[in-house]
């Protein structure tokens, strides 16, 4: 589906450079996408690597085991039927909690594998990892606060709190708004 999307889009584009008379704009345009998404997929690769390896260190130690046994209580409450996905979940939300984003990707794409019960349909639990995936309850937002600093921030940190609350309101009205529409929609 998405490879239709961005097919469409493409050729969308083209066409307007087509009708505008600017090939050369084109041919710049597609060489500029071209290195935005090499650089993009090499910066994201060191992150990914390096949190896949840690996760894998970190699971051959017995420390995710721990975190999961730890937070299997609180997220059976939230997700019952899949308690196989504590440990990629407990993952996914602890690295959303310390602002690396990024490195959460490897760990939900793996809680949401182990979720799925291979039906076709998202499960209630699926969609409350997504709830809570989305809302991601922040510590520290480290993108944020880079780009404040980058800018010249007076104050780069002043962010922490008002984004700590903010995501943890938004993180509550996720789960509640999960719980009623699960009810709703049986």
């Amino acid at each position: 589906m998405m490879a239709w999307v961005f097919g469409i889009m493409t050729a969308a584009g083209l066409l307007l450079f087509a009708v505008k008379g600017d090939g050369a704009g084109a041919l710049l345009a597609l060489a500029r996408g071209c290195d935005g998404a090499v650089t993009l997929t090499v910066t994201l690769a060191g992150s990914y690597m390096l949190w896949s390896g840690l996760m894998r260190i970190a699971e051959e130690a017995g420390l995710i085991e721990k975190l999961s046994r730890l937070m299997r209580r609180p997220l059976s409450r939230l997700m019952p039927d899949s308690p196989e996905a504590a440990a990629p979940v407990t993952l996914n939300l602890a690295a959303n909690f310390f602002g690396l984003g990024s490195a959460a990707t490897p760990f939900g794409i793996e809680a949401m594998r182990r979720l799925d019960r291979g039906d076709g349909v998202a499960s209630d639990s699926m969609a409350m990892f997504i709830a809570l995936n989305s809302s991601a309850v922040e510590l520290l937002p480290t993108a944020v606060i880079a780009v404040r600093s980058a800018c010249g921030s007076a104050d780069p940190y002043g962010v922490a709190l008002p984004t700590f609350l903010a995501s943890l309101l938004s993180a509550a009205a996720a789960v509640i708004s999960c719980r009623l529409l699960a009810k709703v929609f049986r």
